[in-house]
């Protein structure tokens, strides 16, 4: 059995950001990723201006930079009529006024080897956490398998980041409230080619949503499907996907027979949900694990690294001191970040059912679009800064009391 000060259940973004700023502060912290590697496909890329703050003051802004990536400026809808403007970020304050689109494996990497740097971080792959630790009425550690076996974690304090569908959620028996989603996403990729548009983009026409995230040498394509959709769509053929793509997509149409079948596709079954308490006595839950948030705005990756941002402000000084965590600080990690997740998700929640269920079930009809709110000068400036930056942007305050090795 191995003892931590801290022990972080999921190398996603959350997970992977608290652990560089604990390392940082000279915390001994373990980070367990269930997976082999980051590279999984379909998973968001969006990295908005908080995001890039974040980096920016850990000194790591110019060494994103230099990872491939497109900056987009504006977010735009384009129907079968208008391309409309929904959100102009030229105008937010700050040093970063776009968001960068970067595969998600590389921002895990970047920041994994930037806690790497630290001797007081480690990173355990292919580690699935499966039960928590209890000693005392209080999570102590975790159990984990990996291909050596079952093993025990002790810790001081334990993080879940390991996703909506949180194991050590479940196992300290957190339960979220569903506040409902009528979609589920469809992903797949094509070639891109010369002649294409260069933006990322958002394409609604009568009963159907999808959306382009340019890569360069390939198109990331969504498809937004009715909730539990799926198996009806996979019973109508591959040309069911197929002819949706060329329609809406016309440059696409050439590529859109290399489609061949349903197992290369993806599907997300997309959650919108929040925990009542995100903490129990030596537990803390943040990220998915604790607000499923819908891919509108692309700002899951972001709520994700704010929530790690605040509870590394809150705990890293005491953690590297030693000191005993009480639940009543884990309950301020909660209260600072609740407002803006309550905040996000009511938005995410109007855009769902003024938007998305809307287009999805329009049959014939003309889908509805959002006014250009860039031509109003007061929302101009609220919907970039709304999803540019967010509700609380948070910036780092812990200390630094760790040199890389």
């Amino acid at each position: 059995m191995t003892q931590n000060t801290c022990v972080i259940a999921g190398g996603g973004p959350a997970g992977a950001m608290l652990a560089l700023l604990l390392a940082r502060a000279g915390v001994q912290v373990t980070l367990l990723e269930k997976h082999a590697d980051f590279l999984r496909d379909f998973r968001g890329d969006t990295i908005h201006p908080s995001t890039l703050q974040v980096l920016d003051e850990l000194g790591l802004a110019e060494e994103f930079h230099r990872l491939p990536h497109r900056k987009a400026y504006g977010l735009t809808v384009e129907t079968d009529d208008a391309r409309t403007p929904v959100a102009d970020l030229s105008r937010i304050p700050g040093k970063y006024r776009y968001i960068a689109f970067v595969p998600q494996w590389d921002f895990l990497t970047l920041l994994t080897t930037a806690a790497g740097r630290y001797p007081n971080f480690r990173l355990v792959m292919e580690a699935e956490v499966h039960d928590v630790i209890r000693e005392g009425g209080a999570v102590r550690g975790v159990r984990y398998r990996d291909a050596s076996g079952e093993h025990e974690l002790r810790a001081a304090l334990t993080v879940a980041a390991d996703g909506r569908r949180s194991d050590v959620r479940r196992a300290a028996g957190l339960v979220p409230v569903e506040h409902g989603a009528p979609m589920d996403v469809v992903w797949f990729r094509l070639p891109r080619g010369s002649a294409d548009p260069d933006g990322t983009f958002l394409r609604i026409s009568a009963g159907h949503i999808m959306l382009s995230i340019n890569r360069e040498s390939y198109w990331q394509l969504a498809y937004v499907i009715p909730k539990g959709g799926f198996d009806a769509l996979r019973a109508q053929g591959i040309e069911a996907l197929r002819e949706p793509v060329a329609r809406l997509l016309p440059h696409l149409a050439d590529r859109a027979g290399l489609i061949g079948g349903f197992e290369d596709v993806s599907v997300l079954s997309v959650a919108l949900n929040r925990l009542r308490r995100w903490h129990r006595p030596g537990l803390l839950v943040i990220g998915d694990a604790a607000h499923a948030m819908s891919p509108i705005f692309g700002v899951g990756i972001n709520l994700a690294v704010q929530d790690a941002v605040a509870a590394a402000n809150l705990l890293a000084g005491p953690l590297a001191a030693g000191a005993e965590i009480p639940e009543s600080l884990l309950a301020r990690v909660q209260r600072r970040r609740t407002p803006p997740t309550v905040v996000t998700q009511f938005a995410q929640r109007a855009v769902q059912n003024l938007l998305v269920r809307p287009a999805l079930s329009a049959g014939s009809r003309p889908a509805r679009v959002p006014p250009d709110l860039t031509r109003i000068p007061v929302l101009r400036g609220l919907t970039g800064r709304f999803i540019g930056l967010g509700v609380l942007p948070e910036h780092v305050r812990s200390p630094i009391g760790a040199h890389p090795g």
